[in-house]
């Protein structure tokens, strides 16, 4: 029988707020500047992880379409502008709320484990107000490394007090799913639309919304 459920980690980017396709329409948007399109299925293999760590980067791919070198610097100064407009509508997705607090009424710990950097976690919190609702944040700047390597579930794990059999984790991403399976976690996987074409095999589960389970359920599940 599985370990019972001490902590529940959430991945942020894609899985309680919908940044994964803010992200990609900017990016999808300054290659149309230059008369290239940009495939959601490519641009996938950058979700979960960073540029540096993915196999795919579209700054190179958009160098080698046009046979052009870019400011990068400026580009993302721009692009960052732009996705600052597109957040402001942005909410959390279905489920993320109901699941934090059952979490917390069955005295179950909480944290997000994001590879993304403090200052965008932090952001959020105050955008959202969701900071009271974790008991712990565990980001790019604490590991220095970001998923698929699993030091980002495992921090989070420590810091909560729990043993990787005893953790939950939701999940968007593949490079996700790849972290808490090589943490040794169970994981959840909710796909989003940047993600929804991958394949899972070897998530615990795979569902639609946050809001198609309830915790109490999972508890039940072998």
């Amino acid at each position: 029988m599985p370990a019972t459920i001490r902590a529940v980690i959430f991945d942020f980017d894609g899985l309680v707020v919908d940044t994964e396709s803010t992200g990609y329409l900017t990016w999808k948007e300054i290659f149309a500047e230059h008369g290239h399109h940009l495939p959601v299925e490519r641009y996938a293999q950058v979700v979960g992880t960073d540029f540096n760590t993915s196999s795919y980067d579209p700054r190179r791919d958009l160098e080698n379409l046009t046979g052009r070198a870019f400011d990068w610097d400026a580009m993302e100064e721009r692009r960052r502008e732009r996705e600052s407009v597109l957040r402001l509508e942005l909410q959390t997705l279905p489920g993320v709320r109901d699941r934090l607090a059952e979490a917390r009424s069955l005295e179950m710990k909480t944290a997000i484990a994001s590879s993304s950097p403090r200052w965008w976690i932090d952001s959020w919190m105050d955008q959202l107000n969701l900071r009271p609702h974790f008991d712990h944040f565990s980001t790019v700047d604490d590991t220095g490394k970001v998923k698929p390597d699993p030091s980002l579930f495992l921090h989070a794990a420590e810091n909560l007090g729990a043993q990787p059999e005893e953790v939950v984790i939701f999940e968007d991403s593949l490079n996700g799913l790849r972290a808490a399976r090589a943490a040794g976690m169970r994981c959840i996987v909710v796909p989003g639309p940047m993600t929804r074409h991958l394949d899972f095999e070897g998530a615990w589960r795979q569902v639609d919304s946050l809001g198609h389970f309830t915790l109490n359920e999972v508890l039940g599940w072998d």
